[in-house]
């Protein structure tokens, strides 16, 4: 399929413009017209790119690209390494941001919601970027830290009283530890994210409600590969997710 069709179905799906963002989505580096080959990654690193040329892709969708407001505009540095690696390979760089956090059957928290086991009742905050809901058997914090720890493959931080029956959960993946007031408003038992800050601690055990951090790259990781999915099976490319383990 020819690249520019791709961006633009991407485009229609996830509706860039509806969100005030911190970098530009879609297209971010222009690469060959043809796509035989999609590839997909959380984060547009060095070491995905390099995967990705390994892969044979013409093309790589992240969730993390480049040119983030208020960064240095200047290509030098690990990004003259990650963009060169790109030209040299005249690979096309896709990035959404927002759009994939929110998207509401593709998204970051649809999909985190899923693979937890989680019943998704509503969206709220800035551009529906919090998700809450509810367990369908309420189970122990202990209980739900353990889920969250089989179903990532991490161990999660958790701040709160392991004995604590879980209900109503809010989530919302990455760095969306500054949610926790509007979770703590909704009545929740428990806000899941992947990034916990120091004033976040201090926060849970004083509102009552547990925090689990649970990992920004391990919360981050199934939008993409849905959106990938979805292209793939609409045009009947190839589609290959590629992880790049990240600690945090």
């Amino acid at each position: 399929m020819q690249r520019d069709d791709l961006v633009r179905y991407f485009d229609s799906l996830l509706q860039p413009e509806r969100f005030r963002d911190y970098c530009p989505n879609g297209l971010q580096v222009e690469g060959r017209t043809e796509i035989r080959l999609l590839a997909s990654g959380v984060t547009a690193s060095a070491a995905l790119v390099e995967a990705a040329v390994e892969a044979g892709a013409d093309a790589l969708l992240v969730h993390h690209g480049y040119f983030w407001r208020g960064e240095d505009p200047r290509i030098i540095g690990p990004r003259r390494v990650r963009i060169g690696g790109l030209l040299a390979a005249d690979m096309n760089l896709i990035a959404y941001h927002l759009p994939i956090d929110a998207h509401p059957e593709f998204g970051n928290n649809a999909r985190l919601g899923k693979v937890l086991g989680l019943r998704q009742e509503g969206r709220t905050g800035e551009q529906d970027l919090l998700a809450w809901g509810s367990l369908d058997v309420p189970e122990p914090l202990a209980a739900f830290s353990a889920r969250v720890q089989a179903c990532l493959d991490r161990v999660p931080m958790v701040i709160g009283d392991p004995a604590r029956t879980v209900r109503r959960v809010a989530w919302c993946t990455g760095a969306a530890q500054d949610y926790f007031e509007q979770a703590v408003a909704l009545g929740v038992d428990v806000f899941l994210t992947g990034e916990i800050s120091e004033q976040s601690v201090h926060a849970s055990r004083e509102s009552g409600v547990a925090f689990v951090a649970a990992g920004h790259h391990a919360t981050e990781r199934y939008g993409v590969q849905a959106v990938g999915d979805a292209a793939a099976k609409e045009f009947g490319i190839v589609h290959r997710f590629l992880e790049i383990p990240n600690p945090v």
